[in-house]
Order: structure tokens, then C-alpha cells, then sequence
């Protein structure tokens, strides 16, 4: 790997996008990570299907002006673990910065990043924390941290994502060899970090805000809704088999979503910002 005038070696950004998205957030999310400290030289853009004609016109502005921006355009939508798989064999560097089309870096992201794991080689992955906001007023909402170190991210693992999704960044080499991301439709993120700790992956989360992420009603509608909760409890369940986590583990955490499901609604917003971080 080449170096910079920074000493640090190149990364590739890795986005996703669908037709749902809003062009004004996937433009201020690639702003974000183009305008970075530590620019990347390769960003793979990964068009989940048919994109609307704004959001297509975002895209080849970016593929026009920029010759590192790299558009994967895929005839139909294959869903974000495929997207991910797709981006991955395309991305030129073994560093990888996972970013999605609507959140917010801040410029400094990819070089405290890098420059973790550069001079770190034993680390596989790292991430840091996220500041969740309200997409419709713009307010702060909470911040959301992960544990610091190897020791205290695998055992987190075995009930929760211990990597905040908008701030993963991993090794290409270690990511190809445990298979990439599974065919899932929901949780997708949390079974890739499980699995690539279990392959002997070793990870650090950054202690600071590095990701801006955009929360709406529909993020709490989401934990209610029958298919993410069965979602939630088939990843759990997977990572139980494969001996990652034991039976507390794996009932506790469902025990919990369950819990979720079933209450009422005006309540889940307080649930989630009180708990669910």
C-alpha cells in the first residue's frame, strides 16, 4: 500500500443507495466523505436498482467531476448485504470506510480512522461513536457510544452490534475470507461484525463523535414492525448456533425486542433513547 503525504495508506469509501433515498441527504453524505482531512482515491457508490432521476442526476454530477467516484448502477434492487458484496470486490484498497447515503461524516473521520489502524496492524476493524439528530428540526438527540477496546467488543458482540454500522471500517482481505456479508434482508451489519470477530478479527472503537447520523419516527416504527423483530431474533438466534453467544445471550436481548414490539407506540421513542444505546 502507498502512502500519502500524510503517511497514511489509501482507503476506499463504500456507499449504497436505492431509489427511496432523498437526493439532498445522499448529496450532503457524499460531500461529507469527499471533502474529508484525508481524502479517499476511490469511492464506490453502489446503485441498488433503478434510481430516480434526481437522485441519478446527484450521482453523475459526482461520476463527472470526480475520477476516484466509481457508480456500481445494478439493473435491480438486490438489497444491502449484496450491495455491500458488490462494493467490496470493487473497492481497490484493503482499507474499507463503510458509509450510508443519508448520514453525515465529520472531516476528520477517515484520518483518525486510518490512522488507528495504520498504526495499529493487529487491528481488523475499527469504529467510533455517532450523534444522532432529528431529520425534521435539526435537534441533537443523543449520543451513541460503543466499547473501546478488543476485550470489550467481543463481548458486547454476543447480545448487540458493538460497532455503530455509519462508522465501520475494515480490512478487504478479512472481509473476502469469511465470505463477505450474508444474503440478509435486516441486521445484515450486526451478522458480518460477529462473524468477522469470530474469524479472529480484532477491533477498537474511536471514544468521539465521528458520524452524524439522521433519526426519524420511522427509525422507532422500524423496532416495532413484525419483519425487523424477526429479523432481529433469526441473527441472534444464528450467532447462538455458531457458538458465538450462549442461551442468555440469545434469550435476553430477543426477550427485550419482544418487549418492544408489543408496547405502545407513543412509548417507544422514550424506550429506545433511555435503553437502546
Amino acid at each position: 500500500m502507498n502512502s500519502n503525504s500524510k503517511g497514511l495508506p489509501p482507503y476506499s469509501v463504500l456507499m449504497s443507495v436505492y431509489a427511496g433515498e432523498k437526493p439532498e441527504y445522499l448529496k450532503q453524505s457524499i460531500d461529507s466523505m469527499i471533502n474529508q482531512s484525508f481524502q479517499t482515491n476511490d469511492f464506490v457508490l453502489v446503485c441498488d436498482g433503478k434510481l430516480t432521476d434526481e437522485l441519478e442526476k446527484v450521482v453523475s454530477e459526482y461520476e463527472n467531476k470526480y475520477s476516484f467516484f466509481h457508480p456500481v448502477r445494478l439493473p435491480q434492487n438486490v438489497g444491502t448485504g449484496q450491495c455491500a458484496n458488490i462494493g467490496i470486490d470493487k473497492c481497490i484498497n484493503e482499507y474499507i470506510v463503510k458509509m450510508d447515503s443519508d448520514d453525515i461524516s465529520l472531516p476528520e473521520r477517515c484520518e483518525n480512522q486510518i490512522r488507528l489502524l495504520y498504526s495499529n496492524p493487529a487491528l481488523d476493524m475499527c469504529g467510533a461513536f455517532i450523534k444522532e439528530f432529528d431529520t425534521e428540526t435539526n435537534e441533537f438527540i443523543a449520543i451513541k457510544k460503543t466499547p473501546k477496546t478488543n476485550d470489550e467488543i467481543h463481548k458486547y458482540a454476543r447480545r448487540r452490534n458493538p460497532f455503530n454500522n455509519q462508522t465501520l471500517v475494515f480490512k478487504k482481505s478479512l472481509a473476502k475470507r469469511i465470505g463477505g456479508y450474508s444474503a440478509l434482508t435486516r441486521c445484515e451489519d450486526y451478522d458480518f461484525v460477529v462473524r468477522m470477530l469470530n474469524a479472529g478479527a480484532k477491533g477498537e472503537n474511536i471514544q468521539e463523535v465521528l458520524v452524524d447520523y439522521r433519526v426519524s419516527k420511522d427509525n422507532y416504527e422500524r423496532r416495532q414492525n413484525w419483519a425487523n423483530t424477526k429479523a432481529f431474533i433469526s441473527v441472534r438466534w444464528k450467532i447462538y448456533r455458531m457458538g458465538y453467544s450462549n442461551l442468555l445471550d440469545f434469550l435476553l436481548p430477543c426477550a427485550f425486542q419482544m418487549f418492544i414490539f408489543i408496547m405502545p407506540k407513543s412509548l417507544t421513542g422514550k424506550i429506545y433513547k433511555k435503553f437502546l444505546r
